[in-house]
């Protein structure tokens, strides 16, 4: 049973979002022009609470400049990918997660009411402040990044929560922020949305299926990827209940290539999203990637791509 303070402020949101003058901006997408929404808050907002609310949403095909997701609070909607041109619904209790650009339309139709809780975030803070908690996992990490490498991705993310009290909670909390805003709401949205998405990252973790006959040295190098900002031989040893020396050796006999030789990789293969994907500065992607001052990172980049971390970026 909701509260008449949280059905206020839904009722709130949802009234300002039906009012909003949304801006369209027409963006190259391959031989054609398409529309694209800008951000709709104001420029010192970052974080934004969004409410769809009534019995018919509908929402022209469109993209848009920033990440969102969409949380099915009540009842089931219909989304459109661009990508497979791929038609599916949204039951309550579910998120859909899109990435800058990527198509998107949403629509319903029911007799009862729908609401629609949406969390849109500003890139650059996306970058700055959540991408480092999401980047442990590689799929993650790279569905976040990949647009800005590949502008047209038009991938999402499909998620249903096996347990959803702790998520709807969190959503309302924010919707009563959002809707009866202080001087410190933003500061108070973010980490709020920090929660969700580490949430959202333990759920989408979960609902991947565990690779068949995975050997021990796959799941080793698989933990490396997940804990490449902090791991160590030890951490492993301890993790897998093998002596170091063991791990070594097999490391070396299956995969070819020593515990460091693996670590550098992957933190190289990451620096190198990082710095196609985003605006962070190279002393940000260095704690990112776990080196303990920039000057190391800056060594051991040049070093692996015979270059600097400037230069590549240019």
């Amino acid at each position: 049973m909701r509260s008449e303070v949280l059905d206020t402020a839904l009722c709130r949101l949802g009234d300002v979002f039906a009012k909003r003058n949304w801006k369209y901006l027409d963006v190259p997408a391959g031989s054609s022009m398409e529309k694209s929404y800008a951000w709709p808050g104001e420029p010192d907002e970052n974080i934004m609470i969004c409410v769809h609310k009534g019995p018919d949403i509908h929402e022209m095909f469109h993209r848009q400049d920033f990440f969102f997701l969409n949380f099915a609070y009540q009842g089931d909607y219909g989304a459109l990918s661009y990508k497979y041109d791929n038609h599916i619904t949204i039951h309550e209790n579910e998120c859909y997660i899109g990435q800058p650009f990527a198509g998107y339309a949403l629509y319903a139709h029911s007799e009862e009411e729908i609401i629609i809780i949406g969390i849109l975030i500003q890139k650059e803070v996306f970058f700055k402040t959540f991408l480092p908690v999401l980047s442990a996992d590689t799929k993650l990490f790279h569905f976040f990044l990949d647009p800005q490498t590949n502008e047209y991705s038009d991938e999402f993310i499909h998620l249903y929560f096996d347990d959803s009290f702790c998520v709807r909670t969190l959503l309302e909390m924010m919707v009563l922020e959002y809707a009866n805003p202080q001087e410190d709401t933003q500061a108070v949205l973010q980490p709020m949305v920090l929660t969700l998405l580490m949430m959202v990252a333990r759920e989408y973790k979960r609902s991947l299926p565990a690779p068949e006959n995975e050997k021990l040295s796959d799941k080793i190098v698989r933990y490396m990827s997940e804990h490449s900002d902090v791991v160590t031989l030890k951490d492993i040893s301890r993790h897998f209940s093998y002596h170091p020396n063991y791990i070594s050796t097999l490391l070396h006999r299956e995969i070819g290539k020593s515990f460091s030789e693996l670590l550098l990789e992957q933190r190289m293969e990451r620096a190198v999203c990082l710095l196609k994907g985003t605006n962070l500065s190279v002393e940000e992607i260095a704690a990112m990637l776990g080196y303990s001052n920039s000057s190391n990172f800056y060594k051991a980049f040049r070093e692996y791509y015979h270059q600097s971390p400037r230069e590549f970026a240019k």
